[in-house]
């Protein structure tokens, strides 16, 4: 959470001051501003920054806070975070296991992750470079035939293999 300025700590000349039921008070010089807050028993609390004069609002600065940190808690528990998963693939791998490995990547799937498949090429299998492509868009089909997904990043070769990020759709 940010740093919230608070009464002398706000070093703008001039605020726009909110009341504490929520009613604009206009345009104020900065020391009336506290003076009318000190005046209520409560303080002036700078709501932003990022506009010229700053929006400032006469309210109890502990319920101020304790609002702000409320807020923030339910916008954490409300964001799911994306992990991205791997599946690896092997040159020799038989259909049964990329049907066995799909099924384990639908999991991810339905968890709402992402999945990275890859599948590495060792030795003389980097020549054979359409072989390993037809394996991976094998995987691809018996996937999407479980669960409808959609590329994140296309099927794309590097130096260890090929690898491609996929999605729930």
């Amino acid at each position: 959470m940010e740093k919230v300025l608070i009464n002398n700590f706000i070093k703008a000349k001039e605020v726009r001051v909110i009341a504490e039921d929520g009613t604009q008070m206009g345009i104020m010089n900065i020391f009336a501003a506290i003076e009318l807050a000190k005046s209520k028993g409560l303080d002036l609390v700078q709501v932003t920054e990022k506009v010229t004069p700053p929006i400032c609002k006469i309210t109890n600065y502990g319920k101020y806070l304790y609002s702000q940190q409320k807020k923030e808690r339910k916008i954490k528990v409300n964001t799911k975070v994306t992990k991205l998963k791997e599946i690896q693939l092997g040159f020799n791998i038989s259909p049964h296991d990329i049907e066995v490995k799909a099924k384990r990547a639908q999991n991810f799937l339905a968890d709402g992750d992402k999945v990275k498949v890859a599948l590495n090429l060792r030795g003389r299998e980097k020549a054979m470079g359409d072989i390993a492509k037809k394996k991976v868009e094998f995987f691809f089909t018996e996937l999407n035939k479980l669960i409808p997904i959609k590329t994140e990043r296309e099927l794309k070769r590097e130096p260890k293999g090929f690898t491609m990020i996929i999605s729930k759709n």
